[in-house]
């Protein structure tokens, strides 16, 4: 089974429970084809660097997949299908990143910093 990392971007006017019903829905057509999602994380709603189908910001979701290729086929199909999601990446990687992934890590970095600057 090859190692898949999924990013999608859900429409920003999305409730975040829609955007976890997205990853559900994501979730359940891998594990179907006899696939595995490893790990899932949600970004959070942000700021697009350009407008996408008239988008200023997006709600970010990764998957961490274990599947075939056809899996990830069938993926895509129902992402390109999915009037919500307006943007998608799929890259085969050789490993899956242990613990939260950079995006994650950022945050906390930032929060780190916010902290320490009002204890100052």
């Amino acid at each position: 089974m090859a190692l898949y990392e999924h990013v999608f971007l859900a429409r920003q006017d999305l409730s975040q429970a829609q955007v976890d019903a997205l990853a559900a829905a994501a979730t359940e057509i891998v594990e179907s084809n006899q696939g595995k999602v490893v790990k899932t994380e949600t970004w959070g709603l942000k700021n697009l660097a350009y407008k996408i189908k008239r988008n200023r910001k997006a709600h970010f979701v990764m998957l961490n997949i274990e599947a075939s290729g056809d899996v990830v086929a069938e993926l895509e199909r129902q992402t390109q299908i999915n009037e919500d999601v307006i943007r998608y990446v799929t890259i085969r990687v050789d490993e899956h990143e242990e613990g939260p992934s950079v995006m994650m890590r950022k945050t906390d970095r930032e929060r780190t910093r916010r902290r320490e600057r009002e204890g100052n």
